[in-house]
């Protein structure tokens, strides 16, 4: 009798040894859980105004000749530009970052236009009254080009978009985005371009 009565007194202590284990883990689980919760909103608190951005790399090469045609009729040059600070943007109209970006760059412009910048926004591949609509919907103010055969990107060797390219007064690109701007990142970085000579 006392064998039974001591058996059953292991098992029942080894199960609460067992729930006890078993509480102290899923107690450990939500101390990590809370940590990595806190952790993100800490991080998400951080974000800069108008989201995160990729920042642009320097490069010094000169512009390549790009000849398109407008969506306004007519076919214009990077050459046409030479005298301002253009920011050549290659996107299309199905590429969520390209419409998310759209927004910011013409504030950006209508901000900056009268200091000689130019956006030139060149679609890659749709056709013309698709890229209409666009323009129209987002009422873009600046020039924007048609590139059914993906000149624009082979010329810039950029396959990814969207991607963006700023080139100054003298022809030379100065700085390269590839993915979406923020309002902060264009200032940051392209209005000294602006000042310079």
């Amino acid at each position: 009798m006392s064998n039974r009565s001591e058996r059953r007194r292991q098992i029942e202590k080894r199960k609460q040894q067992q729930i006890l284990i078993s509480v102290l883990i899923g107690l450990g689980v939500v101390v990590v859980l809370v940590g990595v919760f806190a952790s993100l909103a800490k991080t998400t608190s951080n974000v800069p105004q108008g989201g995160y951005s990729t920042v642009p790399a320097e490069v010094n090469y000169p512009a390549p000749e790009l000849v398109l045609e407008s969506v306004a009729g007519g076919t214009e040059a990077l050459t046409d530009y030479r005298d301002k600070v253009v920011l050549v943007n290659n996107w299309a109209t199905w590429c969520p970052p390209c419409k998310a970006e759209m927004p910011t760059l013409a504030a950006y412009y209508r901000d900056h236009t009268d200091e000689g910048f130019m956006i030139v926004a060149v679609e890659a591949g749709e056709p013309l009254d698709q890229v209409k609509a666009f323009v129209d919907q987002y009422q873009l103010p600046f020039s924007v080009w048609l590139d059914p055969d993906g000149k624009a990107l082979q010329a810039f060797k950029n396959g990814s978009l969207p991607n963006s390219y700023v080139i100054d007064r003298a022809g030379t690109v100065r700085l390269m985005w590839t993915g979406e701007i923020t309002r902060d990142m264009l200032e940051k970085y392209v209005t000294p371009l602006l000042g310079e000579g």
